[in-house]
């Protein structure tokens, strides 16, 4: 990073007066004494909108900390966090001490940051620059935003940081978002059986793997319907999940239906704890597959 943005202001005629090359390496070694704690830090991202990347997030973070492991989740989506609702810890917010800023605590412990804990209620977000509207100011800033929370928040030991990205992650996030983390394990990629869904994630996967983002697999959420009363199931829609982890070649870690009752305490701001139900167990048994990749990725690497 320092390289490059050395080479671009060299190119212009003026002097680093404000010093913005010492600031950035001396932020970015903040960023990874932050993140040295953690061991493994992951990115749960869609590229689409809609197909429960958030309540996806929540879950997966949820079963891994069941089993007895230490998690935080990063709320990335600064224009609409909803991470703090799901996890029923919504109107906390962080404690402040001088060697940083203290996460609150949802269920089993999981350490939460978000923009939701620096906005009062109903409170927009404006990104609002010297050019205003201009798209390079607004993801500047974001970034920023993003940047200062890794850099700022205290974490701790971990063994799981989970960062839940916004919707429409495919064009600058993800880059951003890795260079942030270091030694990030990977991307966990959420879709729907929907046509319209496998379309965008599938264009999503390609630009992140391009950019050297290792996969660890897909999810597909909203399989089907699963009714509360009888307990009958029915498919949502006619896509082919399977088909496309096949043509890119990567797993297919499981199918969560739609269930609503499940969907609802979680928008109440009740997440659902019961480690028998068998939404939840699914959860369980995919966070088990991510585990297996991640040793079998640990197990290549080390071989090599």
């Amino acid at each position: 990073m320092g390289k490059d943005l050395k080479e671009i202001l060299g190119k212009l005629k003026y002097t680093d007066d404000a010093k913005v090359i010492q600031q950035l390496t001396a932020h970015t070694k903040h960023v990874h004494d932050r993140m040295s704690g953690i061991k493994h830090k992951l990115v749960i991202m869609s590229g689409k909108g809609g197909v429960g990347k958030s309540m996806t997030t929540v879950n997966l973070a949820l079963a891994l900390a069941r089993q007895g492991k230490k998690v935080g989740i990063i709320d990335v989506d600064l224009n609409g966090p909803c991470i703090p609702q799901m996890m029923g810890i919504h109107g906390k917010g962080l404690e402040i001490t001088p060697e940083g800023a203290r996460p609150p605590e949802g269920p089993y412990g999981i350490k939460v940051a978000s923009m939701d804990f620096l906005l009062s209620e109903a409170a927009p977000v404006r990104w609002k620059g010297p050019m205003d509207l201009s798209p390079v100011w607004l993801g500047l800033m974001e970034m920023n935003v993003i940047r200062e929370f890794l850099a700022d928040i205290m974490w701790g030991e971990l063994d799981f940081l989970l960062a839940d990205l916004p919707p429409g992650a495919a064009a600058d996030k993800p880059p951003v978002i890795a260079g942030f983390l270091p030694d990030l394990a990977g991307a966990v990629v959420v879709t729907t059986p929907s046509e319209v869904a496998s379309n965008v994630v599938q264009k999503s996967i390609g630009y992140a793997i391009e950019l050297g983002i290792h996969v660890l697999g897909i999810i597909e959420n909203m399989s089907y319907y699963r009714c509360p009363s009888c307990g009958e199931e029915n498919e949502l829609f006619e896509g082919n999940t399977e088909g496309m982890c096949e043509a890119l070649n990567l797993p297919l870690l499981g199918r969560i239906p739609f269930d609503r009752d499940f969907a609802k305490t979680f928008d109440k701001g009740i997440p659902l704890l019961d480690d028998q139900h068998p939404t939840i167990q699914r959860y369980q048994d995919i966070v088990g597959r991510i585990q297996s990749l991640l040793d079998y990725k640990k197990i290549l690497a080390e071989k090599l």
